[in-house]
């Protein structure tokens, strides 16, 4: 099937045509996708991450159904940068979206970022694009808190929402591992548990952005939630806009570098001695000797 049928197919309501169309913007063809779709108003991206185990996946469940309870239609696209399968370890949480899976407005996707064009930073925003094009209101990241992945998502969502859990040290935790500094809104989910209210006070200690308590399972706390996410996404602005897509494109950048030819070439030359890693790196952005 030609590119033009499955955006007219998804656009009618094909989950196969849709399911199409963000493999091929996974792949090589992700160009030839992106020009048939023309000029598109973007969806809004809500980025939720934290540590294994936080209640992710019910928090996005919950939300979901929040948002489709308001009549907007819903993407979820889980990120698994470890898995380089479709179904890979956050699709275990699937099971947890159940009450959303034969709605044919909620759309579940994961997105195995390694072994893919550009990992994270290439795939999200393209898959975002291509969802919006399928009138799409609302597409949510969900992504495992470590690494790099977080950095890239808050290049692509407004806000970032990072969920943890009481006690356990999930605070101090989290802001060593810099999920914190990528931090729009903070939940404290389990919030019925023992240390709730220490957690929240030890990460008032680390961060002026807005801290929220929740069960997600028993959905206590998500009107909060979406307000707030709905209250940040009003302020945004053109230099909030201008920021994230510089990290975009710099994320996209590093990708590209990674894999250029002539970066294997050039670490040989400054491990041999014969080139400084000054000059190697010069090169290397400028792309060839000069």
């Amino acid at each position: 099937m030609i590119i033009d049928e499955l955006i007219a197919a998804a656009a009618g309501g094909s989950a196969r045509a849709t399911g199409r169309l963000l493999s091929l913007v996974e792949s090589p063809r992700r160009d030839e996708v992106l020009g048939a779709l023309g000029d598109v108003t973007a969806a809004r991206v809500v980025g939720i991450t934290g540590p294994p185990g936080a209640g992710k996946s019910t928090t996005v469940g919950a939300l979901v159904g929040a948002y489709r309870a308001h009549g907007q239609r819903v993407a979820v696209l889980a990120v698994d940068p470890s898995s380089p399968y479709s179904g890979g370890a956050l699709l275990g949480d699937r099971i947890r979206m159940a009450a959303h899976i034969n709605d044919p407005d909620v759309l579940i996707r994961s997105v195995a970022t390694r072994g893919h064009l550009g990992g994270l930073a290439a795939a999200v925003p393209a898959a975002v694009t291509l969802l919006s094009a399928l009138n799409y209101d609302l597409v949510v990241v969900e992504t495992v808190g470590v690494g790099q992945s977080e950095i890239e998502i808050a290049a692509v969502a407004d806000p970032t929402v990072v969920v943890l859990n009481p006690g356990a040290g999930d605070a101090i935790q989290a802001a060593k591992a810099g999920l914190l500094e990528v931090a729009d809104i903070v939940v404290v989910n389990k919030a019925d548990r023992e240390g709730a209210d220490q957690t929240v006070r030890d990460l008032r200690a680390e961060t002026g952005v807005p801290i929220l308590k929740l069960i997600a399972a028993q959905g206590d706390g998500i009107t909060e939630l979406v307000e707030a996410i709905d209250a940040h996404h009003r302020t945004d602005s053109s230099e909030r806009r201008n920021a994230r897509a510089r990290s975009q494109v710099l994320s996209l950048a590093h990708t590209m570098l990674r894999q250029h030819p002539d970066l294997d070439r050039l670490a040989e030359s400054v491990a041999s001695g014969s080139l400084d890693p000054y000059s190697a790196a010069a090169q290397l952005v400028a792309g060839g000797p000069h």
